[in-house]
């Protein structure tokens, strides 16, 4: 699949009823282009070659994310971070599992098929209802083996 161009990310945005502006469109090409979700901090870094200031990019994550383009999860370590939404059938936040190293905290995202939920007899109703669970994996990464 190519990579979106800043006119289909721009349009994309105007459609949602938001300005496409360059750092909301620098933003949001960051989300598109990760393999994995990204702290503010990350996206923050690696855009600051542009001009872009801390508080402007978080404030450009939490428009994309009031918006539907990414969502924000905590991981446990009280850092949230931000992925996109990819497609019409991912808007839940249990849409995939993530995996977390325990070593170096690399977050990663699993296949759905790699972590199966049933509910049983005596689980939180919230099993049944996959929209308000998120599933975290965690261990040592290939890296830290």
């Amino acid at each position: 699949m190519k990579p979106a161009s800043d006119t289909e990310l721009r349009s994309r945005l105007r459609a949602a009823g938001l300005r496409a502006t360059l750092p909301r469109v620098a933003v949001l090409r960051q989300l598109t282009e990760a393999g994995a979700p990204l702290a503010h901090g990350e996206v923050a870094d690696a855009l600051a070659p542009l001009g872009f200031d801390r508080a402007t990019v978080y404030r450009n994550l939490i428009d994309l994310t009031e918006a539907g383009f990414a969502r924000r999860s905590d991981l446990g370590d009280h850092v949230w971070r931000f992925e996109l939404v990819r497609g019409a059938t991912d808007h839940t936040p249990a849409a995939h599992p993530h995996f977390v190293c325990s070593e170096c905290g690399t977050v990663a995202c699993l296949p759905e098929a790699a972590v199966a939920v049933r509910p049983s007899r005596g689980a939180p109703r919230a099993l049944r209802r996959k929209a308000a669970v998120e599933i975290q994996v965690r261990g040592v990464c290939d890296g830290c083996a």
